[in-house]
């Protein structure tokens, strides 16, 4: 009986002991497996891009870095204006992706990709229309002049047709009907930034040729035309900022006397109402149509694609995509976040056109150009 107890009580020391020996084998494995994948981020090459500055913010967010840390895609980016990109191709220093904005340029860099003999692949994780950024009273005025329709509380469509045709006939403030609000002697005109350096203000050549046009502009005669008569819409602004960054600070900062309408992303101002920052005479005015830009990545190896592929699907890197204003594919978590920050947006956008093809448009930047140097 007694040798059969202590059997027993061998055999339950010994089970005891193997599954100490067990567990403690396991959490070293396990600690060892931790130590293996904590080197492996830490020792992950870093994907060197270049990036337009409307992505800088986000690259900068900690959730980001420690995102792309885990999925062993760390980056190191560097901002350089989205039309400079395409001569970096095939450079010494070239980098393993792009962020151009607009694609336009994207499209620059794959063609410099194609005549350099590499593959380029092209994605875009975020995007957001280009709107005029306004106030009330002029908005007000805008409409009782038909330029301008209320399509809900702080939220205005905008016809290009009419307000290009305004701005060249070199109609002022005061002269408008109902411009008690707004009675200066300025002309009226949209502030943009410099089409030498700006993909925003690109995309404004774009629109107000297409409303002269009827249509999107897609033959040399009328984009040389058209660049011709549009380029005193530009040259009459005055000092123009070269990035967008900086013509919505005037517009924050100044205010309506310097920046009556502003030609931006639509990110900013929901961005800056995430933030807390929009005074309640502050409008939005969609163009109809307008152009919705995007943000596109051209990769140029596979870690680059697996970048893409990342900022496209992640959860935590979309929701940050969100809180600084863009839209990604989840068109009703987009809706939420402007509806949390207080700010009135359109969310359909029913009319959209794409810019013309990049020949054409940079012809059109081009002609511009000169007239503006002269």
């Amino acid at each position: 009986m007694n040798n059969a107890k202590r059997l027993v009580g061998t055999l339950v020391l010994l089970a005891a002991f193997g599954g100490a020996l067990f567990f403690a084998l396991r959490s070293n494995e396990e600690h060892k497996q931790i130590a293996q994948e904590q080197a492996a981020v830490a020792s992950a090459e870093p994907l060197k891009g270049l990036i337009a500055v409307d992505v800088e913010a986000f690259f900068k967010d900690e959730r980001v870095s420690k995102v792309l840390a885990q999925g062993k895609l760390p980056v190191q980016v560097a901002r350089v204006g989205s039309r400079d990109m395409a001569a970096k191709v095939g450079a010494a220093d070239q980098p393993d992706f792009f962020i151009a904005s607009g694609v336009v340029a994207a499209n620059m860099i794959a063609d410099a990709a194609r005549k350099a003999g590499k593959t380029a692949t092209q994605t875009s994780p975020f995007h957001t229309p280009l709107v005029v950024a306004s106030w009330e009273p002029v908005a007000k005025i805008l409409a009782a002049n038909g330029m301008a329709k209320a399509q809900a509380p702080k939220v205005y469509s905008l016809d290009m047709e009419k307000l290009t045709q305004a701005m060249l006939a070199k109609q002022r403030w005061r002269d408008l009907k109902a411009s008690g609000d707004y009675a200066v002697s300025r002309s009226v005109l949209v502030s943009t930034t410099d089409i030498r350096r700006s993909n925003s203000a690109a995309m404004y050549l774009a629109l107000t040729s297409a409303a002269l046009n009827g249509d999107v502009v897609a033959d040399r005669t009328a984009a040389q035309k058209y660049a011709a008569q549009l380029a005193e819409l530009f040259k009459r602004q005055g000092f123009q900022e070269n990035y967008v960054n900086g013509a919505f600070d005037d517009y924050l900062s100044i205010g309506m006397g310097k920046t009556p309408l502003t030609f931006i992303y639509e990110a900013q101002m929901v961005a800056q109402a995430q933030k807390g920052g929009i005074r309640p005479e502050m409008v939005l005015m969609y163009p109809q149509p307008t152009i919705v830009n995007k943000w596109v990545l051209v990769a140029l190896n596979e870690r680059g694609k697996q970048l893409a592929e990342l900022l496209s699907t992640n959860k935590t890197l979309q929701a940050v995509a969100l809180e600084q204003g863009f839209r990604t594919g989840d068109t009703a978590a987009f809706a939420e976040a402007t509806k949390a920050a207080g700010l009135a947006v359109d969310v359909k956008l029913n009319q959209v056109i794409d810019p013309p093809g990049f020949d054409l448009m940079f012809e059109m930047i081009d002609i511009v150009s000169r007239e503006m140097n002269q």
